[in-house]
């Protein structure tokens, strides 16, 4: 089954990329979730800023999930990993989950690979977006 394609804005991709020549990722070169994310981005599709639906998760997004195996529901705000603090709820887009979600809708099933073994998400609300909300997801 092919994956899904994912929705994310421009200004996102550049910062991730930009992610990828950072030191930190020399650090995680060889980890597979590095290789995710990459995949990812290059089966996005990339939209202005102004053109992203206001239910697909972007960076500094507030997402609630529900976990369909445990029936928990989590607020997450997926944040680059120099702000990653799970305690605080700010999952780091190198997180597996965090990689999972960047680009998936309101309503999706988000199925990824974690390190307890397969989990299966549902988005079930967006509470924030930053597009949506008019506010730039990263500096320019």
């Amino acid at each position: 089954m092919p994956k899904k394609r994912i929705i994310i804005t421009n200004k996102d991709r550049e910062r991730l990329e930009d992610l990828f020549k950072s030191t930190l990722a020399a650090v995680f070169r060889n980890k597979p979730y590095l290789n995710d994310l990459r995949g990812e981005l290059d089966r996005a599709s990339i939209v202005a800023p102004e053109e992203v639906p206001g239910d697909v998760i972007t960076m500094n997004s507030i997402v609630r999930l529900k976990d369909m195996k445990t029936d928990e529901v989590e607020t997450f705000t997926l944040v680059y990993p120099d702000e990653a603090n799970i305690v605080d709820s700010k999952l780091s887009i190198l997180a597996p989950l965090g990689t999972a979600i960047l680009g998936y809708r309101v309503g999706d099933l988000v199925r990824w690979k974690v390190p307890s073994g397969k989990g299966c998400w549902r988005v079930e609300e967006l509470l924030y977006q930053p597009e949506r909300d008019g506010i730039a997801a990263c500096p320019s």
